[in-house]
């Protein structure tokens, strides 16, 4: 859940820095630090243990001058929450910083490797040994040090690293998490996703893994391979507004985002529904591949997994398609039968999520089509699959999903219905009747948000409960029938629900 930050330019770094941890807050973290390059010549590093707020203050009885720098979150990993754990890291010369998100795996024996050759360490981070290993690689050239260095390396990685004998000059490299760069009018900047650099960027660069950038003073970003060659750029353009990611009057994100939900979803279903028919073109898998898949399997984790058990139930209700659903970090450890006919569904808000994309690349080796559900534009999870819908649901800042996954009921809703249709289960005039349903879900959600009262009433009528027992069947309604002869029907007298009590 880190966050990282840089920012390169004709302006004074801390501003951007610290705006920039502000607005990863949302990632959760224990510590926070900058490292800036001064203007003579020196890195100067600052940690607090606790809130941005607290490196804010240290910032600001002491400013840190200096127009190129990076910055970070800390999720404690290795070592317990404290400032000698807490990023930038520098070398032995004090003139090579360092910030990293992820874990890398062998850094045990490197640091063993390193201290014998005379290298000094003052924290329990992996990441220290990284920024030792690049020094230790460096022969004038920042980035020749660092893809140098990524090659010893096993796990992942976001980097962001300066030296004072490259002024203005970021390095940046990308495994398996995530690091989008850009070109602004102000510099160059990079972070860990967009929502930093949202309010100066209209489009962004995200990096693929084993991708490489260098970030100069002018504005400037080149992204290279491992070997230093060219690289294809994948641009993103910032096509929400940047009031999306603050407030908004609203005394939290968790407040703001609950209340967002109707508008998010009027988004998700618009143009998607064309005269009673799901029309879902932006998946670019022809409907003959999607008809022919006998097996679903969905893989997601933590709320998306919980929005997989839920499209477990439509797609076998509505599409007579056996559907399974796992954890994605349990399909690594156990055998997963796919083949060309099996269709993958992965699940995931970001896009990023390392165990849904190891599980869906496992499927893919076995034949298996991929379909992804995310909310970012250009993530690995909607570059690796088949095909894509995008929950166009904003930035979710709140740790605690709540449009994003409402947004995932109403795609895998969309998603079995196609099936259900192509695949001749249901008709034109059954899916129609469904996705009428379908679309008076923003306007229900608006109406239960608007009763805010009694939700208030309901929570204070179990104020200090020890428990709650919550009871229910069927979270679909059930597949289309014929309507009972008359004859039978007096015979029964079975009352079926109406449309609204479903």
């Amino acid at each position: 859940m880190c966050g990282i930050i840089g920012f390169t330019g004709s302006d004074q770094a801390q501003p951007y820095l610290i705006g920039g941890l502000k607005a990863l807050e949302y990632r959760g973290y224990d510590s926070a630090g900058v490292a800036i390059e001064g203007p003579d010549g020196r890195i100067r590093t600052t940690k607090r243990l606790g809130k941005v707020k607290a490196l804010e203050g240290a910032l600001a009885d002491r400013p840190t001058p200096g127009t190129c720098g990076i910055a970070h979150t800390r999720w404690a990993t290795h070592g317990v929450p404290s400032e000698r754990n807490a990023h930038p890291f520098c070398d032995c010369t004090g003139q090579i910083a360092l910030a990293h998100n992820g874990i890398v795996e062998n850094y045990a024996e490197l640091r063993d490797e390193l201290r014998a050759a005379g290298h000094v360490f003052t924290s329990e981070t992996d990441t220290e040994v990284v920024v030792h290993l690049v020094e230790s690689l460096y022969e004038g050239d920042l980035a020749l040090a660092l893809r140098r260095a990524c090659k010893r390396l096993r796990g992942a990685w976001a980097f962001l690293a300066i030296s004072s004998r490259e002024p203005g000059v970021i390095v940046c490299a990308r495994k398996g998490s995530p690091l989008v760069v850009a070109s602004t009018e102000a510099g160059a900047m990079a972070a860990s996703d967009i929502t930093p650099l949202a309010p100066y960027a209209s489009d962004v660069v995200s990096l693929r893994d084993g991708q490489f950038a260098t970030l100069r003073p002018d504005g400037s970003v080149e992204v290279t391979d491992i070997e230093g060659e060219p690289s294809e750029q994948d641009h993103i353009a910032v096509d929400w507004e940047v009031s999306s990611a603050t407030l908004g009057g609203y005394p939290d994100f968790m407040l703001k985002e609950i209340a967002e939900q109707p508008e998010a979803l009027t988004r998700l279903l618009s143009g998607r529904v064309q005269s009673g028919i799901v029309d879902l073109d932006e998946i670019s898998m022809s409907v003959e591949e999607l008809r022919s898949a006998d097996r679903v399997v969905v893989a997601a984790c933590g709320t998306s997994y919980h929005a997989g058990l839920v499209a477990k139930s439509l797609i076998e209700s509505w599409a007579h398609i056996p559907c399974e659903v796992d954890v994605a970090s349990e399909v690594l450890y156990r055998e997963v039968l796919a083949d060309d006919r099996t269709l993958c569904l992965v699940i995931t808000q970001s896009g990023e999520t390392a165990e849904t994309l190891l599980c869906a690349r496992k499927l893919r080796s076995q034949g298996a089509r991929v379909l992804a559900i995310t909310n970012v534009l250009g993530s690995t999870a909607a570059r690796m699959a088949d095909g894509v819908i995008y929950l166009q649901a904003g930035p979710e800042v709140s740790v605690a999903s709540t449009k994003a996954y409402t947004s995932m009921l109403v795609s895998v809703a969309m998603i079995a219905l196609f099936l259900a249709y192509h695949r001749g289960r249901m008709s034109e005039d059954q899916v129609a009747d469904r996705l009428s349903e379908l679309e008076r879900v923003p306007a229900a959600v608006s109406m239960v948000l608007d009763r805010q009262g009694l939700a208030t009433s309901a929570a204070r009528a179990f104020e200090g409960a020890d428990s709650a027992l919550f009871l229910g069947r069927r979270a679909t309604p059930p597949p289309p029938r014929r309507a009972p002869s008359s004859s039978r029907r007096s015979a029964t007298c079975t009352p079926r629900r109406t449309r609204a009590a479903r």
